[in-house]
Order: structure tokens, then sequence, then C-alpha cells
């Protein structure tokens, strides 16, 4: 929820804290274009450390994958997002992609990693480990 405190993100149904794990879900609200959304994902793939899916079960795009990728590199750890979607609505969903979507969807996932980025390279990201 912290990532994404632009749109003031909140989860709202399913595993609302903590973390997920494979085959569990999460239902996001959230505010984008001035409409406040509701986005269901599942984790359908899962490799700890090393990879995650999230797939939408329900919202408002077609499709929607977001895989998380963590490689290490010496004492580094270099996170890779693979996030894949096709837009409602067929041609109009391709232009409004091409106008507008992609670029918001690509700024928004650069301001929730650098979010994360920051957390996990200060002390924060204790905050997040259960004891």
């Amino acid at each position: 929820m912290r990532s994404a405190g632009s749109t003031g993100e909140t989860a709202i149904a399913g595993v609302t804290s903590g973390l997920l794990e494979l085959g569990q879900e999460v239902t996001w609200r959230g505010k984008h274009f001035g409409v406040w959304q509701n986005l269901t994902s599942k984790i359908t793939r899962f490799s700890r450390p090393d990879y995650f899916r999230d797939s939408m079960v329900k919202g408002a795009f077609r499709r929607l994958d977001h895989d998380h990728i963590f490689e290490a590199q010496g004492d580094l750890t270099i996170m890779k997002d693979v996030f894949d979607f096709t837009s409602p609505l067929g041609i109009f969903g391709r232009v409004a992609d091409v106008l507008f979507l992609e670029s918001y969807m690509r700024r928004f996932i650069i301001e929730r990693n650098d979010v994360i980025k920051k957390t996990a390279e200060g002390t924060d990201w204790k905050l997040y480990l259960q004891s």
C-alpha cells in the first residue's frame, strides 16, 4: 500500500496484510484517472525468492499479468517488473493505450518501485518482516 500511495491504494479484500503466497488473492482500491477502481489479483506463479506473478482476476483491464523478478548480483538484488496488459474495448482500448495508458502505467510502476527501492535500501524493510 505504501508503494502506491499516490493513488490512495488500499487492500480491501482477500489478503490485506502480510505477504501473499501462491493462490492467494488481494483486492486493491485506488483512484486512477479521477475514478475509484477495484482490481483483484491472484498470485498465479511463485518461486521464492526469485519470482512471482500476480494476474488480474477482476478489474478494468481485459487482461493483466505482472511478473516480479529478483536476481542476486553480488551484494545487490536487482528487481525487474514485466507488466503486460490488454485494455478493454478493442480498438478504442488500443487507442487509449497509445495516447495515455501505457505511459501512465509506466510512470505508476516506476514511482511504486522507487518507494520499494528506498524502503529496501534503508531500514524500513524491517517493518515488513513477520516476527
